[in-house]
C-alpha cells in the first residue's frame, strides 16, 4: 500500500508541477486552484508513504517520478527539446527509481 502511496503522490507531484505553467504566476484562478489541490494530495500521499518506506528512499523516487514524468510532459505539451542526451539521463532516472525499489526491504 504504501508503494501505491507513493505512485500517486509522484503523478500529483507531476499534475501540480505542470499545472504550474498553467497558473501564468497563479494569476488564473482555476489552474492555481488546481495546483494547490494537486500539491497537497502529493505531499499527504508521501507522507503517508513515508510511514512504511525509508525517508530517503520515498523522498527520492517521488522526486524521480516527478522529474521523469514533468520532462516528458514538457516534451509533449510545450515542444520542449527531446535529445538522446535528455532521454539518456531520464533512462538513468528510471533505473535509480527501479534499484531503490528493489532495494527497500519491504
Amino acid at each position: 500500500m504504501a508503494w501505491t502511496l507513493l505512485v500517486v503522490a509522484g503523478i500529483f507531484e507531476i499534475i501540480w508541477a505542470t499545472g504550474l505553467k498553467y497558473t501564468d504566476g497563479f494569476t488564473r484562478l482555476w489552474p492555481s486552484v488546481g495546483t494547490v489541490v494537486a500539491m497537497a494530495v502529493s505531499m499527504i500521499c508521501l507522507s503517508l508513504a513515508f510511514r512504511a518506506i525509508p525517508m530517503g528512499t520515498a523522498y527520492t523516487v517521488w522526486t524521480g517520478i516527478g522529474a521523469v514524468g514533468t520532462v516528458l510532459l514538457g516534451i509533449l505539451l510545450f515542444d520542449e527539446p527531446k535529445n538522446a542526451v535528455r532521454l539518456f539521463c531520464i533512462t538513468l532516472i528510471i533505473v535509480g527509481i527501479a534499484g531503490l525499489k528493489l532495494s527497500d526491504p519491504s
